[in-house]
């Protein structure tokens, strides 16, 4: 068959942009070089329960994961009202509500007691100033608030989203809102004149976000390969050629356009010849490595107080195996109902940018330093009923100052070379509905340019 299009990456991105594409009557080609199409969406059975072992929510605050879902007809479900706390200073707290760490009411963060009491007096006290170009998270709140609110409530945030460090994470890149109200004047000021919204923060479908890669598929009116590697892209008098598979079997795809739905890692290679200043632009990007540890337990094993909450944090300086744990029997009610009255799940986290060596575990070690924090942070001692071990290599890319201009510079370039697209969780954020955002602008580049 002819086709009018490749997408190169089978993970959220490739997979929207083909059904974008396909939509608007082109023959679409999916190429994904695993065995397994959905990226870092991922269900997995534990105990006789499918769950998720990727990622397990989608802001519901931004609009495009919400509209895909209601686009394939998917119901949108939200949390409970769990609420999540913050392991700080020896006891587990109330994570209070703020913008990216930056607190949005004094007296919650007094409360809560995750600083010390000088900690509070630093961040009570901001420290006027002046920020022109790109800053990290971490230097600017610092700077306002002091290193301690840095330490124990960007840090784990942060490290949620991105396995990341809050002093190497561009602000215009990861919280431009937080930038834009630094320029403005008094971070404390603005923040607590932020309005409190009632609306869900995440949201999921039902079955999990594991589910999604399949309904995108089911209808989407195009091709999808499964182990099928792109080995090298080159320009030719009407468009693009691809080679494709094994070196000793390899096949040549010609087509009219691309679009490359891969980490910045593979999409340099692809590039290297074509657009040698753009694969050298994407070859800075780093990437961060995690692993997800999911444990399926007796409800009888858990604490009773554990069921409303949804999870806690873990601040790097408490120098923890585990940066997260999510008590999903507890955040979603689909997951309770999953496991009926007897078993329940959870998971946690592990894996920081530049902290590979946490990885080098075998599962059976993941599992066991998982174990050990949570009968340590969460009172959970007993010994599960079944474990998952999901490892996620260089899972998320890390936005270091200048990302956005490094991003701008990257599309100037492709825009000159007509037919070929790039999106992915390397360019304008890591969630779901940034990544699906992304996905949309590199097809509409594409039509826009015909």
């Amino acid at each position: 068959m002819a086709w009018d299009v490749v997408v190169v990456g089978g993970g959220v991105a490739g997979l929207v942009a083909a059904r974008a594409l396909a939509a608007t009557g082109r023959d679409v080609l999916l190429l994904e070089a695993s065995p397994q199409l959905g990226g870092k969406l991922r269900s997995a059975e534990v105990a006789g329960l499918t769950v998720d072992v990727g990622a397990e929510a989608m802001l519901a605050r931004r609009p495009e994961g919400l509209e895909l879902a209601h686009e394939l007809g998917a119901e949108v479900l939200h949390p409970t009202a769990a609420t999540s706390g913050v392991w700080s200073r020896g006891a587990m707290r109330a994570l209070p509500r703020s913008l990216m760490g930056v607190p949005l009411d004094l007296d919650q963060l007094a409360a809560s007691g995750v600083l010390s009491p000088d900690g509070l007096a630093r961040a009570s006290s901001e420290t006027p100033t002046d920020v022109s170009g790109d800053v990290s998270v971490g230097d600017l709140v610092a700077s306002r608030l002091g290193d301690e609110v840095v330490e124990r409530l960007v840090e784990p945030l942060l490290g949620g989203v991105y396995a990341g460090h809050a002093r190497r994470i561009s602000a215009a890149a990861a919280v431009p809102q937080l930038l834009a109200m630094a320029r403005r004047g008094s971070l404390l000021d603005q923040a607590a004149g932020l309005p409190v919204s009632s609306a869900p923060v995440f949201a999921t479908v039902p079955g999990g976000m594991g589910r999604l890669p399949g309904l995108v598929v089911d209808g989407g009116g195009f091709e999808a390969r499964t182990s099928a590697t792109v080995r090298e892209l080159r320009r030719t008098p009407t468009g693009w050629a691809l080679t494709v598979g094994p070196t000793t079997h390899p096949e040549t795809i010609e087509v009219a356009a691309v679009v490359l739905a891969t980490p910045a890692t593979p999409t340099a290679r692809l590039l290297a010849d074509v657009a040698p200043g753009v694969a050298a632009e994407l070859a800075t990007v780093e990437a961060a490595s995690v692993a997800v540890v999911t444990l399926a337990c007796r409800a009888q094993d858990v604490p009773d107080a554990l069921f409303d909450r949804s999870g806690f944090l873990v601040p790097p300086v408490e120098q923890r195996s585990i940066k997260a744990a999510t008590f999903s029997f507890a955040k979603w009610g689909w997951v309770r109902d999953l496991g009926g009255p007897d078993v329940v799940v959870l998971r946690t986290s592990l894996g920081r940018h530049r902290e590979e060596g946490t990885l080098q575990a075998t599962d059976e070690g993941l599992v066991r330093v998982s174990l050990a924090d949570l009968g340590a942070l969460a009172g959970i001692t007993a010994r599960p009923v079944d474990t998952h071990v999901q490892r996620w290599g260089g899972a998320l890319p890390q936005y270091a100052v200048g990302h956005v201009d490094r991003v701008a510079r990257i599309r100037a370039a492709v825009a000159d070379l007509p037919g070929l697209a790039l999106c992915g969780a390397a360019y304008d954020g890591v969630g779901i509905p940034a990544v699906i955002g992304s996905a949309r602008r590199a097809v509409a580049s594409l039509t826009q340019a015909e």
